[in-house]
């Protein structure tokens, strides 16, 4: 190679490693207190972006913020989101519900509008973190998060550029009782503050007290989302075992939203065939992040 073609293969080589790259995300350890207990967030931070948008993740019951692990490559199903995301500039915050992961509090505490308190929260600590654009705030939740998400974005004083809801639980009375069976149900809506043991249909065994069975009665996503006028993605599988039937679950929220909205429908279950592979949980985060995309600009 000439002296002078070497030359400027080191500029272009150069000029490529000076441009700043939001494929990567520097993720951070964050917390915040609601009602005197520490919720614990992983807060990702795309690079070379300025004041990017941020996106929040709501999991969903007995998970954690990163989420069920894709078995084919041992990543966390929003860990996933999350990194991809970032490769667009978008930073997110995903968060242990109290009672959940490295969240402080107890599991059997649990209830829906705790849950409600923490989202709320977290959307008021990225108003302040100041490292994100708090002009440019998005919220995705699944399944209970899903819930929770509709409630949230109908409460919220902060503005959302979107909402997406994947697999949302919009009848969350019938969708526990599906898993924990209609005897737990009676028990523990007369449980008092005397934990009751649910074994889910999993294997995994959780203390719940009446006041999470009471809060599934309490609050109604359906009610709530139709407060929320902005831009609204609800994505749901027709082979759901968990919240069904569908597409009609997910439907209902649609009919009593006024805005922008969209729903995606799919052959794939509760967790988008990640036992199968990582295409489908893959469209479903293109999709997402096609249309926070849209209404961020």
């Amino acid at each position: 190679m000439s002296t002078s073609k070497l030359a400027v293969l080191l500029m272009t080589l150069c000029a490529f490693a000076a441009v700043p790259s939001a494929g990567r995300a520097a993720e951070k350890t964050v917390g915040f207190t609601v009602d005197g207990q520490k919720v614990v967030g992983t807060l990702a931070l795309p690079d070379g972006v300025a004041a990017p948008p941020v996106v929040l993740l709501l999991h969903g019951f007995t998970g954690t913020r990163n989420e069920m692990e894709i078995p084919a490559v041992k990543e966390g199903i929003f860990h996933r989101a999350a990194r991809l995301w970032a490769e667009r500039g978008f930073a997110s915050l995903r968060i242990d519900f109290r009672g959940n992961g490295d969240s402080e509090g107890a599991f059997a505490d649990l209830t829906l509008q705790g849950q409600v308190k923490d989202a709320l929260a977290a959307l008021d600590f990225l108003a302040a973190e100041g490292e994100v654009d708090r002009d440019r705030m998005a919220l995705v939740g699944w399944s209970m998060g899903g819930t929770v998400g509709a409630i949230v974005a109908g409460r919220t004083p902060h503005k959302l550029t979107s909402v997406s809801l994947w697999a949302p639980g919009t009848n969350l009375p019938a969708s526990v009782a599906l898993l924990v069976g209609p005897e737990v149900m009676r028990q523990g809506l007369a449980g008092g503050d005397r934990p009751i043991t649910a074994r889910l249909p999993w294997g995994a065994e959780v203390p719940l007290k009446q006041a999470f069975f009471d809060s599934l009665y309490a609050v109604d996503p359906v009610a709530e989302i139709a407060r929320y006028k902005g831009p609204l993605l609800v994505a749901v599988g027709t082979n759901d075992t968990v919240v069904f039937p569908q597409p009609d679950s997910g439907q209902v929220l649609l009919d009593y939203h006024d805005g922008p909205e969209e729903l995606w429908v799919q052959p794939m279950d509760h967790s988008f065939n990640v036992f199968e592979g990582t295409g489908m949980v893959d469209s479903l985060i293109a999709r997402t992040g096609d249309f926070i995309a849209a209404e961020m600009k």
